[in-house]
């Protein structure tokens, strides 16, 4: 375990590669972070930390830089989650207090506004579509030969789908599909919308299968559809000096073009937890290099996706989990209002 002093000298150590992104001295920190310790006492003590893991050293005459051992120390114990300015949280406020239909459009909000801030890669992913609990299934004809399905689930989530027939459908054909598939999947996960329930669904329709036939398999082409990614704020990470590498930019590109291995990044962790992944901590060889935060966000036991961020080792943590934190609870917030309204609204 560290001492007071060792603690103060690692953050300070950290602190400042993360703001210069060079190797740290002994005679900078003692000039700079204002230290009640002397030269000397604090190159002992960073060659301790160096000795026990926390720090590296470049090269032999050079300063230190954080290991990943430093970093996760740091982030577990020493930053401050109340890194965000009141200018932050009037802007997260004022973005994210947009009045928004779908809890997809209030994920891109909140990713593009994460990014803004923070000056990373931001990405996200919904919820598992074929989990979300079906609030309503409407059809609505837009002309005599084409209909629209709209599935409202209800997390807020909104799959829409247009068909086109070669027959015309009535209006009475319409409301009789409204009646059947509200009736028979109001309330169940879309996944229900299995082989037995279309042959229910046939069997229970007088008229043409053909005008069936269609909207199960659209629906079908919904729930299997794979989950989206939103992506935000790439050419920032281009700007940060890891970046200088061309090896690191290739894989940092190759990450970004592998949907599955980011969905497997986001899906990771635990609910309504902030998780931090640093370097070799991600199970992945394509992620070595990087750092990633994510955080779920979520109304009750629902679970509405994820928002992470991707970026170097030398990440300026405390800035991100504090404006994590503060979007987790803004976006909580806004979801909760619009459940009630909807409530209020059914009443």
């Amino acid at each position: 375990m560290l001492d007071n002093r060792k603690k103060k000298i690692l953050q300070a150590v950290i602190d400042e590669y993360i703001n210069t992104a060079e190797p740290v001295s002994s005679g900078a920190l003692v000039k700079k972070y204002n230290l009640d310790y002397s030269s000397a006492t604090v190159r002992n003590e960073l060659a301790d930390l160096e000795n026990s893991g926390y720090l590296d050293k470049t090269h032999t005459s050079s300063g230190r830089i954080p290991s990943e051992k430093g970093y996760r120390f740091y982030v577990d114990e020493l930053i401050k989650d109340d890194n965000i300015s009141l200018e932050e949280i009037k802007y997260i406020q004022s973005k994210l207090g947009t009045k928004v239909n779908e809890i997809e459009e209030l994920t891109k909000i909140a990713t593009t506004t994460l990014s803004e801030i923070t000056h990373y890669t931001t990405v996200a992913i919904g919820p598992k579509t074929d989990m979300q609990i079906i609030q309503e299934i409407k059809f609505v004809l837009l002309g005599t030969k084409m209909l629209m399905v709209v599935i409202v689930t209800e997390s807020g989530l909104v799959k829409e789908t247009i068909i086109k027939y070669d027959e015309d459908i009535t209006e009475s054909q319409v409301e009789t599909l409204n009646n059947l598939f509200n009736s028979k999947l109001k309330g169940k996960p879309l996944s229900k919308i299995d082989k037995p329930m279309e042959e229910y669904i046939l069997a229970e329709i007088t008229y043409s299968i053909d005008v069936i036939k269609p909207i199960i398999e659209q629906i079908n082409k919904i729930i299997e559809a794979e989950e989206s990614i939103y992506l935000e704020g790439t050419n920032k990470s281009f700007e940060l000096p890891e970046f200088k590498s061309i090896d690191v930019v290739k894989n940092f590109v190759n990450i970004l073009d592998e949907k599955d291995l980011v969905i497997d990044v986001l899906n990771s962790g635990f609910a309504k937890d902030i998780n931090v992944y640093i370097g070799d901590e991600n199970d992945n060889e394509q992620l070595k290099d990087f750092s990633i935060v994510t955080f779920k966000h979520s109304v009750g036991d629902k679970d509405l996706g994820t928002i992470g961020i991707i970026g170097p080792k030398r990440m300026n943590y405390s800035k991100v989990i504090s404006v994590m934190k503060y979007i987790s609870k803004k976006m909580n917030s806004e979801l909760k209002t619009k459940q009630s309204n909807e409530t209020e609204e059914n009443e």
